[in-house]
């Protein structure tokens, strides 16, 4: 019996649409409101049947009707978090702060502050900025980056914010082209993504970083080998200021990459030179080379198809016997890669699995120091430019990176916030509502490039001016200024230190002098320039020596 009645109150939607049903029925056939209720209870009647007897769905067919209640919340959940639970700073991959900010700044809406932060000062973790008595009245306004060693022939002046790697296929074309017409009225650059160089990219003439993946899309045969005509010809337009090898990329590193048939149009296809409506694989690893002296010599062939233009390689780090291994290469060969770009862990992509996006590469912070003391260790650092890319969209982000050893910064969501991005989170089912992450031309229609491409302009030099304020306030003249000790970490309620005493930061030369007074003696010993495998036995090494008090992050 009591069993009996659970089940009735499991199904009491059902059988109150159903009494609704016979009464209407009942009480008032010609009545026009009761043929409205008969006609909405029978069609609920119907629609419990149906899931009573479903066996798809355990509480559906538990809970006929009353159980999509619980699915619609599911759907929900996302936006009611969003734009009624989360506050100010806790929301994730990027705060409301941070895509308010950049709202903002895209708009020429007010991007100032009132009645003083909303942040915990005495925390654990925050950093500021330590300021100056005597700031700089004129610091340079339009600070640039010059990128390219002597074995480059053309070098590029960088903007110290750039738009990061962000392929044709995984955005719309609005998208790139209303991106690209910013680079173009802000005097920054547009890194392609590794999808290939399409014509949206060429369209306004900003300039562009060409990236090369494992699938060497637009610059490849027909088999996806790498084609160096075909990247010739590309390379060398004028739009293209520098040529960039990804290596992995922060959300899915050690993964490559898929974009699914159904995205895969003729003109993707066309400008990926693979064939169309047919799933699109980006390998895990290269096939052109397999070692650092290999990648060396490939990037030295890069440059040279290009007409001696800056070529780079883009990373997220996670061994760090492979970037010293990197360092030893460019020793041993005399070739220099002109830049590096660090994509931190927390970067994102269309779409990755959980696990290599919650668990798999270094985060920024940790990364950047990684390849900064590698450089500077190595004494290379005079040679090649340091690039940080991961959740950067404040003037504080790129003076934060800047102050830990990077050049300059690229931006990838915070440029789609400025073009009209909701983080929707639909980038990986081709329903992003503002035409930013699709390929359907009516979702599309949303974007217009020609006002969302002086969005980015102007968020580009809104975020400049809040980084050229920092620099003056600390007594400045260029952010390339900043060092490790213009940085405070609160570690405690009641103590605070300079960044430079919490982690360690190499002098120049010191692991060709003298590297095991450092916390990388094992990783630098295990670098071999011909195999990006250690070259002695880690876990042993790690098991035995001293580790000398100092771990490898701090």
């Amino acid at each position: 019996m009591t069993a009996f009645l659970h089940a009735l109150k499991r199904a009491v939607v059902l059988l109150l649409a159903l009494l609704a049903s016979i009464m209407a029925a009942l009480v008032a056939p010609g009545s026009t409101f009761a043929l409205l209720v008969y006609s909405l209870s029978a069609c609920l009647v119907l629609f419990g049947l149906i899931d009573l007897f479903q066996r798809g769905n355990a509480v559906i067919r538990n809970y006929p009707v009353a159980g999509h209640l619980r699915f619609l919340a599911y759907r929900m959940r996302p936006f009611l978090r969003q734009y009624i639970v989360e506050d100010d700073l806790e929301g994730t991959p990027l705060s409301f702060e941070a895509r308010n900010l950049v709202k903002a700044r895209a708009s020429g809406e007010t991007d100032t502050q009132p009645f003083g932060s909303e942040r915990a000062m005495d925390a654990d973790g925050y950093v500021w900025l330590s300021h100056s008595i005597a700031p700089v009245e004129e610091p340079d306004s339009d600070p640039r980056v010059r990128v390219g060693n002597d074995q480059c022939r053309q070098p590029y002046e960088a903007s110290v914010l750039n738009i990061s790697a962000m392929s044709f296929g995984a955005l719309s074309a609005r998208a790139i082209e209303a991106l690209n017409l910013g680079a173009a009225k802000g005097g920054f650059y547009h890194d392609t993504g590794e999808g290939g160089l399409s014509d949206y990219h060429l369209k306004h003439g900003g300039d562009l970083v060409w990236e090369l993946g494992s699938g060497y899309f637009g610059a490849r045969d027909r088999q996806g080998r790498f084609d160096p005509e075909s990247f010739r010809d590309k390379a060398q337009q004028e739009a293209v200021r520098m040529t960039e090898i990804k290596l992995s990329q922060g959300a899915k590193p050690g993964h490559g990459g898929l974009l699914p048939a159904a995205k895969v149009t003729a003109e993707i296809a066309s400008v990926r030179q693979i064939a169309a409506h047919r799933d699109c694989l980006s390998p895990r690893g290269h096939s052109v080379f397999s070692s650092p002296v290999g990648l060396l010599e490939f990037a030295a062939r890069m440059r040279e198809l290009s007409g001696g233009k800056p070529v780079g390689i883009k990373l997220c780090v996670g061994q760090p016997h492979e970037v010293m291994a990197l360092m030893k290469a460019m020793l041993k060969t005399g070739i220099r890669l002109d830049f590096i770009v660090v994509d931190g862990a927390e970067g994102g992509t269309g779409a990755a699995p959980l696990e290599l996006s919650d668990w798999v590469g270094m985060p920024l912070n940790e990364g950047l120091a990684v390849v900064r003391n590698a450089l500077e260790g190595s004494g290379l650092r005079h040679h090649v430019r340091l690039a940080a890319s991961g959740k950067v969209y404040s003037g504080m982000g790129i003076a934060h990176n800047l102050a830990m050893g990077a050049d300059w910064c690229n931006a990838a969501r915070a440029f789609m916030f400025s073009i009209g991005c909701i983080q929707s989170k639909r980038c990986h089912l081709g329903t992003c509502p503002t035409g930013v992450a699709t390929q359907d031309r009516w979702r599309q229609r949303g974007l217009v490039p020609a006002v969302q491409g002086e969005r980015a302009a102007r968020f580009h030099r809104k975020t400049i001016e809040a980084l050229v304020d920092i620099t003056a306030a600390c007594g400045l003249t260029h952010p390339a200024d900043l060092q490790p000790h213009h940085l405070a970490i609160r570690t405690g309620a009641a103590e605070a230190k300079p960044l430079d005493e919490l982690q360690h930061f190499l002098p120049e030369g010191i692991l060709l002098e003298d590297p095991q007074s450092t916390q990388y003696a094992e990783f630098w010993e295990a670098a071999d320039p011909d195999s990006f495998a250690p070259r002695i036995d880690l876990t042993e090494r790690r098991v035995s020596i001293d580790t000398r008090n100092t771990g490898l992050f701090t």
